[in-house]
């Protein structure tokens, strides 16, 4: 049974479907103004690897991820650019499919736009309005937030400790709203901006409106998961709660799930633009495999903070690659194995035993790092099956699809055309040498002849074995 922490109780709970075998799961997606940074694609990472998850214990996933398009950071990339503020946004959405698909990030089964949902904002803006629980000022929408019951539940916050910065904006603004923790469900037509009709004048969206439109309207008025990062449990996740709440009048969503910070630096600071202290996916990608980048993010808890460093990046290079040794080591052994051998049902119940551990951690709140350990035990499990002398098809066949099942969830696929690296060439000639001490000709030849196939040519010489790259 898969466990999640869910943030509104604070606590793990038992995941129980709506729906049978299915999960419905909405993340928050970008605002595209600009290329993700690092921090934006650990959200998109863990929540991945979650989904991923999912489909691998046999759920159907529907998991949608919004653009938003409709924001004041694209209407200000949009007079620096000289460009509408649509061509900013798909501009910026075209790129973050791009970075994306780099880091193996599966698409999303949807990704509705805002400008392609304000018919359905401004009828549930309306639906808010007629309820009582919003009102009209000056041609702003304000949403009653100190008459939702237990508003600032999923942060853990009171309504006094809310108010300071609920209100979001000072000065006239806050003049004309009955409460300062009332927010904006629609804003005026200011100079300059792209503006819709509406029953309350010419405007536009809030942010916090849209995530709950296109939840509810894709998803039902009750989903699954809701998910995002940290930094949106307030005030985006918690005004998302209380209009949704409001006008259904059923819970919104069954598990909040957010994911950590990436933090810099020696004290950790949280990476994000408006620190100025962020690596763009974009330029990254340029010197970095983007594998590395997704391995280093994947196997960490999605709850935990990542430390972004080239300590960080030098340590998920170094253990994806000793992964990588393990598949083409044992890959080379694929065409020796023997149909079965007497050993067959110990070795595949050490490997049932590994899997069974695997599941254990990975059904606890998703704990990719419990799980990545687990895959290197299985690595360290197929190095040491693979020098024996024999091996079975059977026994080969379960530990390769564990290995590459369990590599797939956190988004990393090897292939047997990958070229080798120098310290990969070392240890099959060093494998090979063994055999040859041990007197396993036939093992030994093996391995010459695969390491001729990479157009890798040995030499024993009386000094030890040298090798080439024939050219």
């Amino acid at each position: 049974m898969i466990k999640i922490y869910n943030t509104l109780t604070r606590k793990k709970e038992e995941f129980q479907p709506i729906e049978a075998g299915k999960v419905h799961m909405y993340v928050c997606g970008p605002t595209v103004y600009n290329y993700i940074h690092i921090g934006n694609a650990r959200s998109a990472i863990a929540f991945d690897v979650i989904r991923r998850y999912f489909e691998y214990r046999s759920y159907e996933v529907n998991y949608v991820s919004n653009f938003t398009d409709v924001d004041d950071k694209i209407i200000k990339r949009s007079h620096e650019l000289g460009i509408s503020a649509e061509a900013v946004a798909d501009r910026y959405i075209a790129a973050f499919k791009e970075d994306t698909a780099a880091l193996n990030i599966q698409p999303a089964t949807l990704n509705p736009r805002v400008l392609d949902n304000i018919s359905a904002i401004i009828e549930f803006i309306a639906v808010l309005v007629e309820k009582g629980w919003a009102y009209e000022s000056n041609g702003d929408v304000y949403f009653r937030a100190r008459q939702f019951p237990n508003y600032g539940a999923l942060a853990h916050k009171t309504i006094d400790e809310l108010e300071a910065g609920a209100g979001g904006r000072t000065g006239a603004e806050t003049a004309q709203k009955e409460d300062p923790i009332d927010f904006a469900l629609w804003k005026a037509a200011k100079a300059g901006e792209p503006f819709w009709d509406s029953p309350w004048g010419n405007g536009r969206p809030g942010w916090h409106i849209e995530c709950s439109v296109m939840a509810t309207k894709y998803l039902g008025d009750t989903i699954d998961i809701h998910g995002g990062g940290q930094d949106l449990e307030f005030p985006h996740h918690t005004n998302e709660i209380a209009q949704s709440e409001a006008k259904t009048g059923k819970t919104f969503a069954n598990y909040w799930m957010h994911n950590g910070f990436v933090t810099v630096g020696e004290n950790d600071e949280k990476m994000s633009k408006s620190l100025g202290n962020f690596v763009t996916v974009h330029e990254l990608i340029e010197e970095i495999d983007p594998q590395v980048i997704r391995f280093l993010m994947a196997g960490t808890q999605y709850r935990r903070p990542i430390r972004f460093s080239d300590a960080s990046l030098a340590e998920a290079t170094t253990n994806l690659q000793k992964l990588h040794n393990t598949l083409n080591h044992f890959t080379f052994r694929k065409e020796s194995a023997v149909e079965s051998l007497p050993n067959d049902m110990e070795k595949l119940a050490e490997l049932a035993l590994l899997k069974e551990t695997f599941l254990t951690e990975m059904d606890d709140d998703f704990n990719a790092a419990n799980g990545v350990t687990t895959l290197y035990d299985l690595s360290k499990w197929m190095n040491t099956y693979a020098e024996n002398d024999e091996i079975s098809a059977a026994v080969y066949t379960e530990a390769v699809n564990l290995f590459e099942d369990w590599l797939e969830i956190f988004g990393v696929k090897f292939t047997e055309t990958v070229e080798l690296l120098d310290s990969e060439i070392e240890d099959l000639i060093e494998e090979r040498h063994a055999a040859r001490k041990n007197k396993n000709f036939a093992r030994s030849d093996e391995i010459r002849d695969l390491l001729a196939e990479k157009g890798i040519i040995l030499e024993d010489t009386a000094q030890g074995t040298r090798w080439k790259i024939e050219k």
